[in-house]
C-alpha cells in the first residue's frame, strides 16, 4: 500500500475543481470517472479516497493540454492555506514554534491531502524536509510534487509570520523549459535532480509562531486525534480490498483477499455490494494504476507487465489497457516519453 492511500477531506478536490475552472475547463470534465459530483463537493463533512483525488488530478492535467504540469502544480499549491485543512490547519497555527508545528503536521499527516509524504531530518548542518514521492504515479508526479511543495511553502510563510525562504530546494522533476515560475512561487530556484527536499537553517525550527495558543492547541490536537481515529475506523471495505490487491498483486483471487481481511468470500461479496462496488471493478482499478507505473519503466516488457497484473496472455492486457485509455501500451509509452524500446508493446 502506498503511504498516500488514506481517505481525505473533500476540500482539496473542491480546490482543484475550482482551479481547473480558472483554466477554462468544465467541472463535469474534471470530475469525470471519480464518482464525485457538485453535491459531494459542497458537503464539508464529505470524504474522498486518494484514488478519487488522483482521478481528478489526471483529468485536470489532461485537460490542460501542453501546459507544464509542474507549473500547474505550483499554481494549485498556493491555494492551500491553513483553513483549507480544517482542524489540522488550526492545530498547526496554534503551535508554539515552527519545530512543534512541523512535528504536529507530520504526526497527523493523514488529515492532509499530500501524496508526497514528508519527513523531517535534523542530523546534518541544515534541517531537511524530504518529500517521498517514489510511490506517486508517474503520469501525475510532476503536478503532485510541485503542488505539495508549494503548499508547504505557502503554509510556512503564512503561519510563521515571515517570508522564510529555503536555503536550497531540489525537485525530482525534469528541468522545465521556463523555470521562472518556480523561483517566483518557491522563493528559490530549485535544482532538478534525483530527490525532492527542502533545506533551511536549524534556527528556523526555533522561531516562535505568531498565533501560538496553548489552550487552542490542546483542543485542536484532541480533535485531530478523534478525527484520525474516526477516519481509520470507518475505512470502507472497498479501500481495504484495493490495498490488499496492491500488496498481494491484482491477480489475487476473491477468496484469498477475503482470507487476508479475515472474512468469508460470501461476507466480502455482501459488504462490497452494500457499498455499491464489485470485486472485478476494484481489480480493474488496481490494474490500471499499476499498469501506468510499470509502463513508466521502459525496461519492463508488456509481457512481464501482463504477468504482474495477473493476465494469462499479453493480448488480454493490451486489449484491457486500450479499453481503459483509448491507446495501446506502446502508444501510451510514446506519449509519456518513456518508450525507448520499439518492441515494448
Amino acid at each position: 500500500m502506498a503511504g498516500w492511500d488514506f481517505p481525505r477531506g473533500v476540500a482539496s478536490v473542491a480546490l482543484l475543481a475550482g482551479f481547473a475552472e480558472e483554466l477554462g475547463q468544465q467541472r463535469c470534465d474534471v470530475l469525470r470517472g471519480s464518482g464525485l459530483d457538485d453535491d459531494v463537493l459542497r458537503d464539508p463533512q464529505a470524504h474522498v479516497s486518494a484514488s478519487q483525488e488522483l482521478t481528478v488530478v489526471r483529468n485536470l492535467v489532461a485537460g490542460a493540454g501542453d501546459r507544464d504540469p509542474g507549473t500547474l502544480g505550483l499554481r494549485a499549491g498556493t491555494r492551500y492555506h491553513a483553513t483549507s485543512y480544517g482542524i489540522w490547519g488550526y492545530a498547526v497555527t496554534s503551535c508554539a514554534t515552527v519545530r512543534a508545528a512541523v512535528e504536529l503536521a507530520l504526526r497527523y499527516v493523514e488529515l492532509t491531502y499530500v501524496f508526497c509524504i514528508p519527513e523531517l531530518r535534523t542530523g546534518g548542518p541544515l534541517a531537511e524536509l524530504w518529500c517521498h514521492d517514489a510511490d506517486v504515479p508517474p503520469d501525475v508526479r510532476s503536478f503532485l510534487i510541485t503542488r505539495d511543495v508549494a503548499a508547504v511553502v505557502t503554509l510556512v510563510r503564512e503561519q510563521a509570520g515571515a517570508d522564510l525562504r529555503p536555503t536550497t530546494m531540489s525537485l525530482r522533476l525534469p528541468e522545465p523549459a521556463d523555470p521562472r515560475p518556480y523561483r517566483e512561487i518557491l522563493g528559490v530556484l530549485p535544482e532538478f535532480g534525483p530527490a525532492t527536499r527542502i533545506t533551511f537553517p536549524h534556527a528556523v525550527l526555533d522561531q516562535p509562531m505568531p498565533q501560538a495558543s496553548e489552550h487552542t492547541l490542546a483542543w485542536c490536537e484532541r480533535r485531530c486525534r478523534e478525527e484520525l481515529e474516526a477516519r481509520r475506523s470507518s475505512t470502507d471495505v472497498a479501500t481495504l480490498v484495493r490495498r490488499t490487491l496492491a500488496d498481494h498483486g491484482p491477480g489475487t483471487g476473491m477468496a484469498e483477499v477475503a482470507a487476508a481481511l479475515s472474512m468469508t468470500e460470501r461476507t466480502l461479496r455482501r459488504r462490497l455490494a452494500s457499498e455499491g462496488v464489485g470485486f472485478r471493478s476494484l481489480v480493474d482499478g488496481v490494474r490500471r494504476e499499476l499498469a501506468r507505473e510499470l509502463l513508466a519503466d521502459d525496461t519492463v516488457t508488456v509481457e512481464r507487465i501482463a504477468h504482474r497484473l495477473g493476465y494469462s496472455e499479453p493480448s488480454s492486457f493490451i486489449h484491457a489497457f486500450t479499453r481503459w485509455h483509448g491507446v495501446s501500451p506502446r502508444e501510451f509509452r510514446r506519449r509519456t516519453g518513456s518508450a525507448r524500446h520499439p518492441g515494448a508493446g
